[in-house]
C-alpha cells in the first residue's frame, strides 16, 4: 500500500457544491487521502461533505479574490501542515483510480521532477468525450514545446511544494494564466514532466468562458511568451502567432479547430 500521508489534494471551490462532491467522489486511492478545499468567499460557504477514505479540511478565504489567491492560500496552507507534494483538482473534473499513488512514486524517484501531469480526457457537461490531450512526457520534450502548446493540463498536475514556494507561490502577475506563470518559474530550476497515462477527466465548460477571461488569458500567455522568449527555437515563435490569432479570430471558430487536431492526432 503506498502512503500518502505527504500528498494533499488541492482544490480551489468558489460556489459549486455538488461539483465539488462529485469530484471528491472520484478519488480512489489504496490509503487515505488528504484534502485541502480553499472555500475563496463562496456564498453560501463550501460546507466539507463526508466521503469514505477522505479526509477533508476547508480553508477558508475572507472574500472572493479569485484563483490565484486561493491557490497561493492554498499551498502556503499545505507548507504549514508539512504537506510534500500538492496534488490539483478543479471542481466538475474527475480523477482516474490510482492517480495519485503513480505520480507519488515517479517524483519519489526523479528528485529533479518538481511537477508531475498526466493525459487528459476532455468532456463535455453531460460527460460525453470529446478529445484526448496527451502532451509530451519527456522533460526535454516538454521544455522545447512549453511555449507553442499546453504541455500540462493544470489540474491533472502534481507538485512539489517547496519548490513551488522557492520558485514565489502562485501569483496573480499574470491573471488567467497563474499556472504557465508558475509552470515556466519552477522549469527555470526544475524539470516538468506528465506520466503517459490518464490520469483526469476534464470537464470542458464552454458556457462558463467568456470573452473577457479568454482575452485576459490570451493577453497574460503573450506577455509570458515574450519574457521567455528563445530566438532560436522555432516552437517559440509558433506559440507567439498562435496566441496572436487568439486575440484576432472567434472563440468558437478556433475551439472547432482545435477539437479537429486533438481528434485527428488521438486517431
Amino acid at each position: 500500500m503506498t502512503d500518502l500521508s505527504d500528498v494533499a489534494v488541492l482544490m480551489p471551490a468558489f460556489n459549486g457544491q455538488a461539483d465539488v462532491e462529485r469530484t471528491l467522489a472520484s478519488f480512489r486511492e489504496a490509503s487515505r487521502v488528504r484534502v485541502v478545499i480553499v472555500d475563496d468567499g463562496s456564498t453560501p460557504p463550501i460546507v466539507a461533505p463526508s466521503i469514505d477514505g477522505l479526509d477533508i479540511e476547508i480553508v477558508r478565504m475572507a472574500k472572493n479574490g479569485g484563483i490565484e489567491r486561493a491557490l497561493q492560500a492554498g499551498i502556503d496552507a499545505l507548507a504549514e501542515r508539512g504537506v510534500r507534494y500538492a496534488a490539483r483538482i478543479d471542481a466538475g473534473d474527475l480523477a482516474t483510480p490510482g492517480r495519485l499513488a503513480k505520480q507519488r512514486a515517479y517524483l519519489e524517484a526523479h528528485a529533479r521532477v518538481a511537477v508531475v501531469g498526466m493525459w487528459t480526457h476532455v468532456v463535455a457537461m453531460n460527460g460525453a468525450p470529446l478529445f484526448d490531450l496527451t502532451p509530451p512526457t519527456d522533460p526535454a520534450a516538454i521544455r522545447r514545446t512549453m511555449l507553442a502548446r499546453s504541455c500540462f493540463a493544470h489540474p491533472s498536475l502534481m507538485l512539489r511544494v517547496d519548490a513551488v514556494r522557492e520558485v514565489g507561490n502562485y501569483r496573480a502577475h499574470y491573471r488567467a494564466a497563474e499556472d504557465l506563470d508558475l509552470l515556466l518559474r519552477l522549469m527555470t530550476r526544475y524539470d516538468g514532466a506528465n506520466l503517459p497515462e490518464f490520469g483526469l477527466y476534464y470537464e470542458l465548460n464552454e458556457g462558463g468562458i467568456s470573452a473577457t477571461k479568454r482575452r485576459t488569458q490570451t493577453l497574460s500567455t503573450l506577455r509570458l511568451q515574450l519574457r521567455y522568449f528563445r530566438a532560436a527555437n522555432p516552437l517559440d515563435w509558433i506559440g507567439v502567432v498562435k496566441s496572436i490569432a487568439h486575440l484576432l479570430l472567434p472563440y468558437r471558430a478556433l475551439s472547432a479547430v482545435k477539437a479537429k487536431l486533438f481528434k485527428a492526432a488521438s486517431r
